[in-house]
């Protein structure tokens, strides 16, 4: 064990392709999901402690809850359980992802806690350990652990590494609030029960990844990625929040190459050609006043990485 801090830094994600199927009897429904890592992080302290302690500072830091429900805290005593430690560990995490807005940054700081936690206590955990502890606490963490791009199935938790081909360009819009990642998946349940398609595991064709679209990945072509984007809970989030579609317009109409809603949302995701035109997106989205913040970044990157 050491006595120095340790500090992971976590990427966000966005969802290329969520394809949801559904709704199965353990209440989660079966996904296809073609998760991407982008440069967006928040940084995970690990510092020794008499007791398990959580601080929180950086955008919204006052939505994060600092209990055990917190995923930092639930990932530390997940390892110390495993390894017969006592998780006497401060986690301190700055946030740069928004929270609860679609882009795992939950999910990001249970992986890096879950990283920085190992680090500190040398619990000599392997890989698959890990992931398994990570798929446990949700369904994005492991991928957050991971980085890169992969597809993700079951409940996005099992994941198969995607190539990838070049560097995409995005545009994030950062709305007022959070939405609920269950109370989503049950409008969507909702509407398709009110479009008469159903909505259990039976009636919902098995979720798939697009061919197309994992061509594109492959040759890093933004044009070809721009005609295949698709978010099953884009209608869902839309419907709580009706305000996304006026989000989407702007940015589709500053040069977007394609725009959909992050995950469940709210942030609001735009693919551009290139670093010239997100910037120009940004500057739309920004006149627009259509959302609290704009962020500008780049995707893939590597998961959860220990810098010190």
């Amino acid at each position: 064990m050491t006595a120095a801090p340790v500090t992971v830094r976590v990427p966000a994600k966005v969802n290329v392709q969520l394809a949801v199927g559904g709704l199965r009897p353990d209440g989660f429904h079966d996904l296809a999901n073609v998760f991407l890592a982008v440069g967006l992080y928040d940084e995970i302290t690990a510092t020794p402690s008499d007791r398990l302690r959580i601080t929180v500072s950086g955008p919204d830091a006052h939505q994060v809850p600092l209990d055990e429900s917190n995923l930092a805290a639930r990932a530390a005593l997940a390892l110390a359980a495993r390894h017969g430690v006592e998780p006497r560990v401060h986690l301190h995490i700055a946030k740069d992802i928004p929270v609860a807005g679609g882009m795992a940054g939950g999910s990001a700081d249970g992986a890096g806690a879950l990283l920085a936690c190992d680090t500190l206590w040398d619990t000599g955990a392997t890989r698959d350990e890990l992931l398994a502890i990570c798929a446990e606490l949700g369904s994005d963490v492991p991928f957050s652990l991971v980085g890169g791009a992969a597809l993700g199935r079951g409940r996005g938790e099992l994941l198969e590494p995607l190539e990838t081909g070049g560097v995409l360009h995005w545009v994030f819009a950062v709305a007022d609030g959070g939405l609920s990642t269950p109370a989503v998946y049950r409008e969507c349940d909702r509407l398709r029960e009110a479009a008469g398609t159903g909505s259990s595991a039976a009636d919902v064709p098995e979720p798939a990844p697009s061919g197309d679209l994992l061509r594109a990945l492959r040759t890093g072509d933004p044009g070809a990625l721009a005609a295949v984007l698709a978010n099953d809970l884009q209608p869902a989030a839309i419907s709580l929040r009706p305000s996304l579609a006026e989000t989407l317009r702007a940015g589709s109409e500053g040069g977007a190459l394609a725009a959909l809603v992050s995950g469940s949302g709210p942030t609001c995701a735009f693919l551009a050609k290139d670093p010239e035109a997100a910037e120009g997106v940004a500057e739309a989205l920004l006149r627009s006043a259509t959302c609290r913040a704009v962020r500008v970044t780049s995707g893939p990157v590597p998961g959860a990485t220990v810098l010190r």
